[in-house]
């Protein structure tokens, strides 16, 4: 049995972690490396570090916060926010980046994601999709929630996957933030089309909603933010609950 993965995600704006409430109303949460190396310590599987603003202000990812973030933590990393070209993708993995996330490029131009496995791998091409529900329809939205597009949830994520891409990152907009559970509807169906590991995003605030998106939503890992910032969930204790569960966990 895979064992689940619990995933801390940083979304850095300024240089500073912030955490949002449906992707607005930003508050600091701390120095981004030094988040990083505790959630580490604690016993995190991986860490996502998002530039948030970067494709919004059409602006490039920090690299220097890459090179610090690798020198200080001892497991895998994704970095997002930004990412549009191949060259973007070998300047972060030769800064010391594991994987990188492609959210609005890759819906803007599909074919990146194709370049993206062919020359670095699946295994470092996650695919992120910002999703809300319009007119009873997953719909995915470009520039961190701020632009609507026609494309759709499910379609989207299956298109990833043919074209490469090694993980999906699903966040439900609507969740985000208020802590009320991750969307695990959305979840169970796309595990259910996906061959590809999924990781559940938006609205964890209880241990329970993780054995949720586990249990319901059958996702691989789930990622979480302002729960660990602020110290409402430590990893050792939530880690030692899902394994009363019945979840594997490392």
């Amino acid at each position: 049995m895979l064992v689940k993965r619990i995933i801390p995600c940083l979304d850095v704006k300024n240089g500073i972690t912030v955490k949002g409430t449906n992707f607005i109303n930003f508050r600091d949460a701390g120095d981004p490396v030094e988040l990083g190396f505790q959630y580490s310590q604690q016993g995190a599987d991986e860490l996502v570090y998002l530039d948030i603003t970067a494709s919004h202000e059409g602006r490039k990812t920090f690299l220097d916060l890459v090179r610090r973030v690798a020198a200080n933590i001892n497991i895998p990393f994704t970095v997002g926010g930004g990412v549009n070209e191949l060259s973007d993708v070998d300047q972060l993995l030769n800064a010391g980046a594991d994987k990188v996330s492609v959210n609005s490029a890759a819906l803007l131009n599909p074919k990146l994601i194709n370049e993206i496995a062919d020359n670095f791998g699946s295994q470092v091409c996650v695919c992120a999709i910002d999703a809300d529900l319009v007119d009873n329809k997953w719909k995915c939205f470009l520039n961190g929630g701020r632009i609507p597009t026609n494309r759709e949830l499910f379609e989207w994520a299956e298109e990833a996957e043919e074209r490469g891409a090694g993980e999906i990152l699903f966040t439900s907009m609507a969740n985000d933030g208020v802590k009320t559970g991750y969307a695990t509807q959305p979840l169970q169906i796309l595990s259910q089309k996906l061959g590809i590991p999924l990781i559940a995003s938006g609205g964890a605030g209880t241990v329970e909603h993780f054995r949720d998106a586990f249990l319901t939503g059958k996702a691989d890992a789930a990622l979480a933010a302002g729960v660990f910032h602020f110290g409402e969930i430590e990893i050792p204790t939530l880690k030692n609950y899902l394994k009363e569960q019945g979840i594997a966990v490392r």
